[in-house]
């Protein structure tokens, strides 16, 4: 079994923002692999949604979460469903928005720090390692942190605009195809 967990933050307040990135990419995983909707489990304090052959390249059964605690809570949700379901870091695969990379542009890392990235930097703690693998989603503009006038934390949870977000359903395809791939195994 893998756990493909969405970084964010909930409500509605935080819609459609950069730092929700990791929802959106995992709501686009859930319609693409036709999963079914979300349902909140009150024991994890997450959303999930599970299919028995979920990763359309095998057979492996699949877990999507969205956490619902706030991002720099998110590896509560994941250590309950990790013990609950006897998984390791190995099983895990994390989508979460990047500051250090151009939005429009990803990375897959496995078995790094969480570089200065709250929600990550939880999850690590809580687990007691980083060997779990991330997909990290650009979200900084062009030109990056010398031409923001604004703190990082403030700017990740400033809305997307329309261009931006076709930049990041631009990549979301290949991102998703990466982590199927990467689910299979």
């Amino acid at each position: 079994m893998k756990i493909i967990i969405g970084l964010g933050n909930p409500g509605k307040k935080y819609e459609n923002t950069r730092h929700n990135a990791g929802f959106a990419t995992v709501d686009e995983l859930r319609e693409k692999w036709n999963f079914p909707d979300f349902k909140f489990n009150k024991n994890f304090n997450a959303e999930i949604s599970k299919k028995n052959v979920g990763c359309q390249i095998s057979d492996v059964k699949c877990l999507l979460i969205k956490p619902m605690a706030f991002m720099n809570r998110s590896g509560e949700a994941v250590k309950k469903i990790m013990n609950f379901y006897k998984l390791t870091p190995a099983d895990v695969i994390v989508i979460h928005d990047d500051l250090d990379i151009e939005i429009g542009k990803y990375k897959i890392a496995a078995d790094s720090r969480a570089a200065g990235h709250h929600g990550v930097q939880n999850i690590i703690d809580e687990l007691g390692n980083q060997n779990f693998t991330r997909a990290r989603i650009g979200v900084e503009t062009k030109g990056g942190r010398q031409n923001r006038r604004i703190p990082g934390e403030d700017f990740v949870l400033q809305k997307f605009t329309e261009e931006e977000k076709e930049k990041i359903k631009n990549i979301q395809k290949d991102v998703l195809k990466e982590i199927g791939r990467i689910a299979a195994r």
